[in-house]
């Protein structure tokens, strides 16, 4: 090709054209690409200029990905912290209401249903997490956000711990004991005699004298004897009747002994005598060998659950037993009747929450079971009288625990506990609220920033279209242009041909 000789017309089109075609190819190869500069050979400056601020927007990037991540983090501990507060509201609740019962019972129901609160706020702490991180379970969570490139600005977020409700860098609230019941019993015995004092041929009354009576000696002295505790003895704090006294000296005597009754029908003459234990009456002094057979009573446990309860020294009718708890919360109160049976009784002591009793007739035990402190008490001073002495408090029950919220005093310290951890829960949602804030409006500067980044680098390496666009339409013409002149020069040289 090098033997070829051009005219000088003709390289010089031909040139054009090469150069032509060159420039198209880059403006072509702008267009194409959107960019002016597409490496360090077009423009070495803006070329590597771009290139950094592109780094540092792509590297900005990444951060902001982790700001969103921190971001759906802190909402995560946010909504466990608002559904803590209202189960924590919920427990203050169950507090009051247990402040308005002064029922042991209902009080223990309330201690219960407290501590499952307290389960649930520690359940709900630990389901608060977010990809694997839980700004409420304590430590190992604290959460770190990074806000720059070079790890220079940060921002780490405490964790807190409340999957522990009785941590006291926590909520500092703790179960409740929920009590434990315990059982007590006591004997249903009793016996009685029924005797006719006449004086041989009409009956006596009650203001008639001893010493009339059939049955007893002008010159005897009544004594009262123990036949079970001490055998003949005289049953303590009793008083001897004198054969001169009369027949309602015999009853009042009678009656101020514990678990002793006597009642005295004046209409036929009857003295009745209900016992809760074994005793007589003695007709000689100092010896109390001798008993006066009609005057003795022998007292038996009651052996079905039928037998009356006015048949005992222990119950008479028009009595009122009252069930009450440690709280001196009356549950309920009976009347005994001339029907009233052991088995009303069981059944009285059975209606009430919390509450048991079953009856054990081979030996006439009357157990009871309560989950609280319980007091069974009569206004019969006898009720549950033991060897002549009278039980002044009935029949008591002391549970081995208490509740959390037994008394009053110590739901008030619940209550503020409660309200300690409500105010440590709303400051510490503030505390995430305000770290949110931050991380939100970091995030937002990134996205800005990350904008003007990429809007820099655009105006050093993007290209113009509508001026590339006109560049190429002016080479087209410039093309068309230079291969028309490409063609006349070609034709100047064809015309030597002609001569030939």
């Amino acid at each position: 090709m090098a033997d070829i000789t051009l005219s000088s017309a003709v390289r010089s089109n031909l040139n054009t054209l090469q150069q032509t075609a060159s420039f198209m190819s880059d403006v072509q190869n702008k267009l194409a690409t959107g960019k002016k500069v597409n490496s360090a050979l077009d423009n070495p400056n803006s070329f590597f200029t771009a290139s950094g601020l592109t780094s540092r927007a792509n590297d900005l990037s990444t951060l902001l990905d982790d700001m969103g991540q921190s971001v759906q983090t802190l909402k995560a501990a946010d909504e466990g912290i608002s559904s803590i507060t209202k189960l924590v509201e919920s427990a203050k609740a169950k507090a009051n209401q247990a402040l308005q019962s002064q029922s042991q019972y209902e009080r223990k129901q309330f201690a219960s249903q407290y501590n499952e609160l307290l389960t649930q706020i520690e359940d709900l702490a630990k389901d608060a997490g977010y990809k694997g991180k839980n700004l409420l379970a304590g430590d190992g969570n604290d959460l770190t956000t990074i806000f720059n490139e070079d790890s220079t600005s940060k921002l780490t977020i405490d964790a807190v711990d409340y999957t522990d409700s009785s941590l006291s860098t926590g909520l500092n609230l703790s179960d409740l004991a929920e009590g434990q019941g315990a059982t007590t019993s006591f004997t249903l015995q009793g016996g009685k005699t029924t005797i006719t004092l006449t004086d041989g041929t009409t009956t006596l009354n009650s203001s008639s004298s001893l010493s009339d009576s059939n049955v007893i000696s002008t010159t005897t002295t009544l004594e009262f004897v123990d036949a079970i505790d001490s055998p003949n003895a005289i049953i303590s704090g009793s008083d001897t009747v004198t054969a001169g006294a009369t027949v309602q000296d015999l009853v009042d005597s009678l009656n101020s002994i514990s678990g002793v009754r006597a009642e005295f029908d004046d209409t036929n003459g009857e003295l009745t005598i209900y016992s809760d234990q074994d005793f007589h009456i003695s007709d000689t002094v100092d010896t109390h060998s001798a008993a006066l057979s009609t005057f003795e009573v022998a007292a038996t446990a009651l052996a079905s659950t039928g037998a009356l309860l006015s048949d005992t020294g222990s119950f008479a009718v028009g009595d009122t037993l009252t069930l009450t708890d440690g709280n001196g919360f009356e549950l309920g109160s009976l009347e005994i009747e001339d029907d009233t049976s052991v088995d009303d009784l069981t059944n009285f002591v059975n209606d009430f929450q919390g509450v048991s009793a079953s009856f054990n007739a081979s030996s006439g035990r009357l157990d009871i079971t309560s989950e609280v402190d319980l007091s069974l008490t009569s206004d019969n001073a006898d009720f549950a009288s033991d060897a002549f002495s009278a039980n002044t408090t009935g029949v008591s029950l002391s549970a081995i625990s208490d509740s959390g919220f037994a008394t009053d005093s110590d739901i008030n310290r619940v209550v503020d506990r409660l309200n300690t951890a409500l105010s440590s829960l709303r400051t510490q949602a503030s505390e995430f609220g305000t770290n949110l804030s931050i991380v939100e409006n970091r995030q937002d500067f990134t996205k800005n920033l990350i904008n003007t980044l990429e809007e820099g680098a655009g105006l050093l390496t993007l290209a113009d279209t509508n001026e590339e666009g006109a560049n190429l339409l002016a080479l087209q013409t410039r093309q068309s242009l230079a291969s028309t002149s490409l063609s006349f020069a070609a034709q100047a040289d064809q015309n030597v041909l002609r001569l030939f």
